[in-house]
C-alpha cells in the first residue's frame, strides 16, 4: 500500500532529495530530529498585549511544522545589555513562569527551544549601555561606559546565572550571542578592544570573555543542556579578525565546553551587506566553512539560506552540520514539513526584503511578514474553515488578488481569479526585473502553486465586466485591479523622450545611455537600479564579493579587501520635488545598500526641483532659483501611481457591494507588504 501511497511517495522523493538535512544530529547529548534550525531573532512581540501568549504560539507554530530546533530571540543577562528600553532580561527566578508558558508550548507541539543570551553591549539602545572600551557606536546615539575588570567579571557570571534560569525554565540549552557587534563580538575585535587588563591586548586576552562565559556556563547547567556559540565567522569590519584567529578561537570555544557553534556574518554596522535579497544565497558558506575545519563539533550555517536545496548544498559540501533559518521561518513556519513531506514546492519562501521584519524592528515597531501576515500575530488569525462558504469573484491578480485567493479557498470559499493579462503577478513582474530582486519569482511561484493545490480558479486574458459580475452570479466581489503611472503635468510630457517605469521595467523600450528620472521613491531607485546594476551580483558570490570589497579567504583583519570598481553603464540623473535628500523613505536595513550602489555607479541626486519642460535637449528645470537643463536621451517617469477604480466605481453606481483591496484601495508606491496583509485579513473575515 504505502509503495503506491502518493503522500509516501513524496516523502520517499524527500528523502533522497534531502538525505543530509533531513537526517538526525546528535548535539552533546541532546538529538535533533532534522538539521534544520530557527535561527534567534527579534520580534518586539513583548510589548504588546499577551506577550507571552503571542511568544509562546509564534514558537509553537514552528515546532508543529518540525523544525529541528527553535532559538529564542536574545535575552540579555543584565538590563544595560537590552537592545532598547523595555527589553528582554532573564536574571531572576521571578520571571521563570512567563518562560514556562513558551517552553511548555513548544515541547507540546513537539519540538525543542533554546534560549539566546545576548548583551547588547555599545548596541545597547540605553544611556547605560557599557563597551569593553571608549567608542561610541555608528548606529547608536548612546556613548557606552567602558566596564571595569570587576564588572566583566560580573557580566560573566551574569550569562551563568541566566543559564541556570533557562534550564530550570525548561529550555533545552542556551545560545551564547557572540556575533554582529554585540558585547562579546566588541570584546574579540581589536577595533572596540583597546583595554590592557587580562580582557585586552593581545589574540588570547581579547578572547578571554567569551572563553571565561563558555566555561562558567558549562558548569552551571547539566550535561544534557545544551551549550551554543554564536561565532563571528567574518567580521566585515576593519580591525576584526583575520580567518586563522577566527578558526582558532573556534577551537578555543569547543574546549570550553561548547556543544556547537553557530556562526554569524558581519556587524550591524557593517557597511557590507549580510542578508539583505542583494545578497546572493549562501555567500558566506566558505566563511564558514573555515570554522567546520577547525572543530569536532556540529557547525551551524546561516544568512540568506531560504530553500531546502540551499541548505542540502551546505551540509552535503561539508561546510556547515546545520542551517540557521530566521527570516524563513516567518515566512513559513511549516518549512521542515513541508520539506520532508516532499513538499518543497508549497513553501512560501522568504524574499529578503526586511520590510516587515528587520526594518520594523530597527525603526521600534513589531515584527511580521511580507508575505506571511500571520507572523508574530498567530493568535489574531482563525485559519479554520468558514462556517458559511461562498461564492467569491477576485478582479486582479496582483499580490493583494493572489493573496486573498489563496486564503479564501483555504477557507473553503469557491474563488474565482479574473486576471485581465496574460500572467499572474502584477506589478510584482516588473520588481522582479530589478537586480537584486530575483527573489520575487519564489513568491510568484508560491501563489501559482497555492492558488491551484487550494482550488481556485484562474481565468487570464479576462477581463470582466460589471455587468457580468452585477448578475449574481458571485456572493462577494473583491476588486484588487491594482494602480496605474501617474502622469505629472509638465510641458512637453508626451515627447517621444518620455517614458513611464512601466515601459522600462517590462522592457517595451531600449532605455539610452543618459536617462533623467523624474521621482525618487522606492520606483525611481528600482528604476535608477534596473538601469545600472549588475543582475549577476545578487546571483554569483564571486560577483557580490568583488563588487562589495569582501576578502573570502580572510586573510586580512575583518574580511575585508579594495571593492572592484566599473565604468558606469549609463549616465543617470534623479530628481524630486522635495528638498529633502534622496531616498529618505527607503527601507532602513536595505535603503542603504541601494544609494551606496548608485553612489558608486555615478548617479546623480538631485531634490527640490521644479520641472520646467522636456523638449528635444532634454529636461528643464529649476533648483533654488537657477534654471537648468540635463540634456537626455530619455526622461522616465517614476511620479507616483493612481488606484484603477473603474471596475470599483461601475459596481458602485450598480449598487453591488464590493470589497476593494491593495494598489485599487491606497495607490502608495508598491505596497506590497500593506497589499498582502489587507487582503490576508478580508480573507479570513469571510
Amino acid at each position: 500500500m504505502s509503495g503506491t501511497d502518493p503522500h509516501s511517495r513524496l516523502i520517499s522523493i524527500a528523502m533522497t532529495t534531502y538525505p543530509h538535512l533531513l537526517s538526525p544530529l546528535k548535539i552533546g547529548r541532546a538529538t535533533v530530529p532534522n538539521r534544520m534550525v530557527m535561527g534567534a531573532m527579534h520580534t518586539r512581540l513583548e510589548t504588546l498585549d499577551r506577550p507571552h501568549e503571542r511568544l509562546a504560539a509564534f514558537y509553537a507554530a514552528r515546532a508543529r511544522g518540525e523544525i529541528g530546533l527553535i532559538l529564542t530571540g536574545g535575552y540579555s543577562p543584565v538590563p544595560e545589555g537590552v537592545m532598547d528600553e523595555g527589553g528582554l532580561v532573564l536574571n531572576h527566578r521571578d520571571q521563570l513562569a512567563e518562560h514556562r508558558l513558551i517552553t511548555s508550548a513548544v515541547k507540546n507541539a513537539g519540538g525543542q527551544i533554546v534560549l539566546q543570551i545576548l548583551h547588547a553591549g555599545r548596541y545597547a539602545k540605553v544611556a547605560e549601555c557599557v563597551s569593553p572600551s571608549p567608542g561610541k557606536a555608528r548606529i547608536n546615539v548612546f556613548p557606552p561606559r567602558p566596564l571595569s575588570t570587576a564588572e566583566v567579571w560580573s557580566t560573566i557570571e551574569s550569562f551563568a546565572i541566566t543559564s541556570a534560569l533557562a534550564q530550570e525554565a525548561g529550555y533545552a540549552g542556551v545560545e551564547i550571542m557572540g556575533s554582529e557587534g554585540y558585547l562579546i563580538n566588541e570584546f574579540t575585535a581589536a577595533i572596540t578592544n583597546q583595554r590592557d587588563d587580562e580582557f585586552g591586548g593581545s589574540f588570547e586576552g581579547r578572547i578571554r570573555f567569551p572563553i571565561e562565559i563558555v566555561r562558567e556556563v558549562r558548569a552551571r547547567v547539566n550535561p544534557e543542556f545544551m551549550v551554543i556559540y554564536r561565532i563571528s565567522s567574518i567580521d566585515l569590519m576593519e580591525g576584526g579578525m583575520t580567518g586563522r584567529e577566527i578558526a582558532e578561537f573556534a577551537r578555543q570555544v569547543e574546549q570550553a565546553g561548547a556543544d556547537m557553534i553557530n556562526t554569524g556574518v558581519g556587524w550591524h554596522e557593517s557597511s557590507v551587506p549580510t542578508i539583505a535579497a542583494s545578497v546572493p544565497r549562501a555567500a558566506w558558506g566558505d566563511a564558514v566553512r573555515n570554522i567546520k575545519q577547525a572543530v569536532s563539533i556540529p557547525v551551524m550555517a546561516s544568512n540568506r539560506i531560504n530553500a531546502p536545496e540551499v541548505a542540502e548544498q551546505l551540509i552535503a559540501t561539508g561546510s556547515a552540520d546545520l542551517v540557521s533559518m530566521a527570516r524563513p521561518l516567518l515566512a513559513d513556519p511549516d518549512f521542515a514539513k513541508k520539506t520532508r513531506l516532499g513538499k518543497a514546492d508549497e513553501i512560501n519562501t522568504c524574499i529578503a526584503c526586511n520590510q516587515a521584519c528587520l526594518d520594523r524592528i530597527f525603526t521600534d515597531r513589531i515584527a511580521t511578514c511580507l508575505v506571511n501576515p500571520r507572523a508574530g500575530r498567530e493568535i489574531e488569525f482563525d485559519d479554520g474553515l468558514s462556517n458559511r462558504p461562498r461564492r467569491v469573484a477576485v478582479i486582479g491578480g496582483g499580490p493583494a488578488g493572489m493573496a486573498f485567493a489563496v486564503n479564501a479557498a483555504q477557507r473553503g470559499h469557491q474563488v474565482t481569479l479574473f486576471e485581465a493579462g496574460q500572467e499572474l503577478g502584477g506589478q510584482l513582474n516588473m520588481a522582479r526585473q530589478v537586480p537584486g530582486k530575483n527573489e520575487f519569482n519564489e513568491m510568484l511561484r508560491y501563489f501559482r502553486v497555492s492558488l491551484q493545490r487550494a482550488g481556485s480558479v484562474v481565468r487570464l486574458n479576462t477581463r470582466i465586466t460589471p455587468a457580468e459580475l452585477a448578475e449574481g452570479h458571485f456572493d462577494e466581489i473583491v476588486i484588487a485591479t491594482g494602480v496605474s503611472p501617474r502622469t505629472p503635468e509638465i510641458p512637453g510630457i508626451n515627447h517621444p523622450k518620455v517614458l513611464s517605469y512601466v515601459d522600462v521595467l517590462t522592457k517595451r523600450v531600449q532605455v539610452g545611455q543618459r536617462v533623467a528620472i523624474i521621482g525618487a521613491g522606492g520606483i525611481g531607485f528600482d528604476v535608477a537600479e534596473f538601469l545600472v546594476g549588475d543582475a549577476q551580483e545578487s546571483l554569483s558570490t564571486t560577483a557580490f564579493m568583488s563588487a562589495w570589497g569582501v576578502d573570502t579567504s580572510i586573510k586580512s583583519p575583518g574580511g575585508l579587501a579594495p571593492a572592484a570598481s566599473h565604468p558606469p553603464r549609463r549616465t543617470i540623473h534623479m530628481f524630486q520635488r522635495k528638498s529633502e535628500s534622496l531616498g529618505k523613505n527607503l527601507g532602513k536595513s536595505t535603503g542603504w545598500i541601494l544609494k551606496a550602489k548608485l553612489r558608486k555607479a555615478g548617479v546623480a541626486m538631485t531634490g527640490g526641483a521644479t520641472y520646467d519642460a522636456i523638449d528635444d535637449v532634454g529636461l528643464h528645470y529649476t533648483v533654488n532659483g537657477e534654471r537648468r537643463v540635463a540634456e537626455v536621451d530619455h526622461v522616465i517617469l517614476c511620479a507616483g501611481q493612481n488606484s484603477n477604480r473603474e471596475l470599483y466605481d461601475a459596481l458602485q453606481q450598480r449598487g453591488v457591494t464590493t470589497h476593494l483591496i491593495g494598489g485599487a484601495d491606497v495607490a502608495t508606491e508598491l505596497d506590497a507588504l500593506r497589499a498582502i496583509d489587507q487582503a490576508t485579513r478580508l480573507a479570513v473575515s469571510f
